[in-house]
Parts: C-alpha cells; structure tokens; sequence
C-alpha cells in the first residue's frame, strides 16, 4: 500500500496500518470464541497468573481502567470471569476466570496460535528476531514521550 498524502510520516503510517490489519485479524479469528480483541488477553492473564485486583490485571494487558472495567463487566455478564472485593484491601476488586471460561480456552489459544503463523508468514527465524528487536525500538521512543 502506498503511503500517498502522508508525505514525511511513512513509519506512522505503516504501524497503524500493520497494527489495523492485526487486530482485524485477531478479531475474525476471535469471532468463534463469541470474545472481542482485548479481552482474550485478560483472559489468557488470568487463566496463567489466577485471580488478580483489576488495577494489576489492566497493567498486565497494557490497557486502561475504564476499558477494562467495560470488558471485565461484559465477560462478567457472559459468565466467563467474576469479580469480587478483595478481602485485604476495601477499595480493590478481584477478577477471576470461572470454570465456564476454560471452555474456550483452546479456541483463544489456537487462534493466537493461528494469528501468530499467520503474521509470521514465511519469515526466517533471523527476520523475526530483526523485527522484534525493530519493534522494541519503536516501542522505547513511544514509551519515552511525555504525553500531555
């Protein structure tokens, strides 16, 4: 795709196109499961690590409080987490995977499995590295930025 209209900016332009495409193919690979982008990451959270407070568990995913709040309540409504109040602290809340949530465990798993081959495509194990790195990079000069 070409970058035409973006001038000067080409890097911006290609990650949030790549990003875009990733996450469009994230979501129809989801679809099945009956998840949204995002929350299959909680739940891949907490189905490794167990119950968290939902502050820890909106740090482990890198989201933001009030979207996860909005998708604990969704994935809550759907029976797939509970929350409950932590028992050591009155202001926190405690997230948890139920039973029911297991169920689509090995979806969520083979459609990462499935997103990750497919963004790999045929690139060597040199490549990727290359890109992961790259990626690193790009991620510490956002990570700096002071933002207002």
């Amino acid at each position: 795709m070409s970058d035409q209209g973006f001038g000067a900016r080409p890097m911006s332009h290609a990650v949030f196109r790549v990003a875009r495409l990733h996450k469009a193919l994230a979501g129809a690979l989801l679809r099945e499961s009956g998840l949204h982008p995002g929350q299959e990451l909680a739940l891949m959270t907490l189905w490794s690590q167990g119950p968290q407070r939902l502050v820890d568990l909106v740090e482990a995913v890198d989201s933001d409080a009030p979207s996860m709040t909005r998708s604990v309540a969704r994935m809550e409504r759907a029976g797939l987490v509970q929350r409950r109040p932590s028992p050591t602290d009155r202001r926190a809340v405690i997230v948890e995977a139920t039973p029911a949530s297991l169920e689509l465990r090995a979806k969520v798993e083979g459609a990462w499995a499935e997103l990750e081959r497919l963004t790999v495509g045929s690139l060597s194990a040199e490549q990727q590295a290359e890109i992961l790195e790259n990626l690193g990079l790009l991620e510490a000069n956002l990570s700096a930025v002071d933002r207002p």
